[in-house]
């Protein structure tokens, strides 16, 4: 037998393990407004019910949250192997009889739903923070998070992208800000995807206060023009924050 037959053993288990690490599911971010004052009976069809069936249809839970400045607005990420999977998932979980009974009994009193806005994201390849799915650490308060959409002039998202990977989340941790989870995201017709992010705060004060110092460091101001030398980048931001609920897998 070679000698090298055990080196290129492992460098092949080293690069297969490295390939089963890259994230490659598809992530669909799903916003629910009810109707006036029906919040509290889509909770209760969440918590009793739609988590398991979501599972039992081969969908992840990844993370729920109350939108801070609209009681009747429902954030929620599922993910997927691939977006074939996904729709399959979301047949069978429309065709399954226990939730077309449970769909019923909840609406008795009336419709919960009103609208439901869609967003399919993938991760990407600077999104490596580590966040623990489903940990439950103490804390005397939840954190707050953030979800924040970058719509870049046509063009510049590359920059973007270089630009948070290789400064800005470095720079949020800096300032206290937690890094979660970046995608990007997949929009029709082939026009140019968003950075689609979430951070987590102590507090609303405290991200408040943290892009404040962030905004002001000397060390971004560098970068930011640096980068926007050939042109400015992010034509618009929209930030939304957001409260974790007691089942969500990302608190």
């Amino acid at each position: 037998m070679s000698k090298f037959l055990p080196v290129i053993a492992l460098l092949l288990l080293s690069i297969t393990g490295n390939s089963q690490r890259v994230d490659t599911r598809l992530y669909e971010l799903r916003i629910y407004q009810t109707e006036p004052g029906r919040m509290t009976a889509l909770l209760n069809r969440f918590t009793h019910h739609t988590l398991g069936l979501f599972e039992k249809h081969g969908m992840r839970n990844e993370g729920y949250w109350l939108a801070n400045a609209d009681s009747n607005l429902l954030y929620y990420v599922l993910s997927y192997p691939d977006m074939i999977s996904r729709n399959a998932a979301w047949k069978a979980f429309g065709d399954d009889p226990v939730w077309q009974k449970v769909r019923s009994e909840s609406e008795q009193s009336g419709k919960i739903v009103a609208s439901v806005v869609s967003v399919y994201l993938t991760k990407t390849d600077f999104s490596d923070f580590r966040w623990n799915r489903g940990a439950k650490k103490a804390r005397k308060h939840p954190m707050v998070f953030e979800l924040r959409t970058y719509t870049c002039h046509p063009g510049r998202l590359p920059a973007l992208m270089n630009r948070f990977r290789q400064h800005t989340t470095r720079l949020f941790e800096k300032h206290a800000m937690k890094n979660v989870i970046y995608w990007t995201s997949v929009e029709e017709g082939g026009e140019q995807s968003k950075l689609v992010y979430l951070l987590a705060h102590d507090s609303v004060d405290a991200a408040k206060h943290s892009f404040d110092t962030f905004v002001k460091d000397p060390a971004w101001i560098k970068v930011r023009d640096d980068s926007e030398k050939d042109g400015k980048i992010v034509s618009k931001i929209e930030s939304v924050f957001l409260h974790p609920l007691s089942f969500s897998n990302i608190r």
